[in-house]
C-alpha cells in the first residue's frame, strides 16, 4: 500500500491548483491519440509501400517491353538496310523487267537537242516486261447481251487500248 508522498513547499502549492483525479483522466486522450497517429502512419507506409512496389513492377514491364519493340525496330532497320543496298535495288529491278537507261539527249532552251539517246535500252526495248501494265490487270466491264427482239443491228463503241509504243528513234530539230 502505497501512499502518496506529501509534498512540501513549492511543490504543495502547485499540487492544490490541479484538481488530484485529473492526472489519469488527461492521460488518456493522448495516449489514444499517439496510437491513432502510429496506427494512421504504419497504414499509410504499408500504402505508400504498396503504390512503389506497383509502379516498380510496372516500370519493369515497360523495360521489358521497350527492349522487344526496340530489338523488333532493330531487326526491321536491318531490313530495310538490306533492301535499299544498290546490288539488291538492282536485282529486284533486274526482276521487275528494268534495264540500265542508256545516254540521255537533253533539250536545251532554243529547242535543240544536245547528245545522242541510246544504250542498252534500245538493245531490249523488243523484250516484254515480266509483269503486264495495270491497264492489262484491271477487269473488264461485262456487256449485257442485245435484246433478240430488235430488228436493228447493235453498234459498239471501240475499245480503249493504250497507244503501242514506238520503235521508231526520235527526231532531232534542226539537224
Amino acid at each position: 500500500m502505497s501512499r502518496k508522498p506529501e509534498l512540501r513547499g513549492r511543490a504543495a502549492r502547485l499540487a492544490r491548483l490541479l484538481p488530484a483525479g485529473a492526472g489519469q483522466a488527461a492521460r488518456t486522450p493522448f495516449v489514444l491519440l499517439v496510437v491513432v497517429l502510429l496506427g494512421g502512419g504504419l497504414i499509410g507506409l504499408l500504402v505508400l509501400n504498396s503504390a512503389l512496389s506497383e509502379g516498380a513492377f510496372r516500370l519493369d514491364d515497360l523495360q521489358r517491353d521497350t527492349k522487344s519493340l526496340t530489338d523488333e525496330e532493330q531487326a526491321l532497320q536491318r531490313d530495310v538496310d538490306a533492301y535499299s543496298a544498290p546490288d539488291a535495288l538492282q536485282r529486284r529491278a533486274r526482276e521487275l523487267g528494268m534495264v540500265p537507261g542508256g545516254d540521255p539527249a537533253f533539250l536545251n532552251p532554243d529547242g535543240t537537242v544536245k547528245g545522242v539517246p541510246g544504250g542498252p535500252a534500245q538493245q531490249s526495248s523488243a523484250r516484254a516486261p515480266m509483269i503486264p501494265a495495270p491497264e492489262v490487270l484491271a477487269p473488264q466491264p461485262r456487256r449485257s447481251p442485245a435484246p433478240a427482239s430488235t430488228a436493228q443491228p447493235s453498234v459498239t463503241a471501240p475499245s480503249r487500248q493504250a497507244p503501242a509504243p514506238s520503235t521508231q528513234s526520235p527526231t532531232t530539230p534542226g539537224r
